[in-house]
């Protein structure tokens, strides 16, 4: 589930608007976050938030990494739901009211800061349909973090660094899988987040089959990659640059996979979250 990670506030002393995007909780109060103006929020720097509940939280700049990430410390108790809003993405100019939307029917676990966007074309009831028609239904998860959404900004694709995302699989899921590709049967990944996950898993341990477990994936699929899981993948069409185009790229053909878009474009398909998608076998 995407929690709510836009905060926003304000700079002490000179109360100047501040905004931060927390991307993972690294232990009680402490976040990596992204923030804007980066100018207004050095080392040491403070700033406070307000609260639906009433009271301000301050919060205070502990460290800066190279790629410009903040770790940030808050003070007292607050709830995040108090305090932040869901981060819908920039090109969404409209105000969502009911922010479930912008969750998938199926999302259980708390941690990501963006929605696995394939997953919102489902609904309870499809979920049912597919169920009654025989096709096993596994799930996994996986916190999409800003490594989902930073574009490659280097001429050389193998030198790009993805950031780490959260992932657990179950012994259910990873039993449905085992025994799907065992017996010669489809594994249909919905959507690229998913994908990540169980390749991920599978280069880890080494093995086309999966075990249980959980950690941080950090892997980068593009071109020349070989699938060891997924045989087939739902997904939304990307944004130029991005790390997901380039996975579906590695997964179909590239030169196919731009002539897809070039019809979504002449046809006028919806691109990105809430955009239409794509059935790549």
């Amino acid at each position: 589930r995407v929690i709510p990670a836009r905060v926003f506030g304000k700079s002490k002393p000179s109360n100047k608007d501040v905004e931060l995007l927390l991307l993972h909780e690294e232990k009680d109060k402490t976040w990596k976050a992204l923030v804007k103006p980066g100018k207004r929020m050095k080392i040491g720097d403070v700033f406070y938030v307000k609260s639906k509940l009433g009271n301000d939280i301050l919060g205070k700049i502990l460290d800066i990494d190279g790629e410009g990430i903040r770790t940030v410390k808050f003070e007292g108790e607050y709830e995040l739901d108090a305090i932040g809003e869901i981060p819908l993405p920039p090109y969404i100019n409209k105000k969502i009211q009911d922010t479930n939307r912008y969750q998938t029917v199926y999302s259980k676990y708390e941690g990501s800061v963006a929605a696995p966007t394939a997953g919102l074309h489902f609904t309870h009831e499809l979920l049912q349909l597919l169920n009654d028609e025989g096709i096993k239904l596994a799930y996994v998860t996986l916190h999409v973090g800003i490594g989902t959404f930073r574009p490659v900004s280097v001429d050389n694709i193998s030198e790009h660094k993805m950031h780490s995302e959260w992932w657990e699989l179950n012994q259910k899921t990873v039993d449905i899988i085992n025994n799907a590709k065992m017996n010669g049967n489809r594994i249909v990944s919905v959507g690229t987040t998913s994908a990540r996950l169980l390749e991920h898993a599978a280069t880890d341990q080494k093995s086309n089959l999966l075990k249980s477990g959980s950690g941080w994936a950090d892997i980068f699929i593009y071109p020349g990659y070989e699938f060891k899981i997924v045989d087939a993948l739902l997904t939304n069409f990307h944004l130029p640059k991005s790390t997901l185009l380039m996975l579906i790229s590695a997964f179909y053909d590239k030169e196919a996979i731009f002539q897809a878009y070039e019809e979504a474009i002449k046809s006028e398909y919806r691109f990105y979250s809430f955009g239409d998608a794509m059935f790549i076998v």
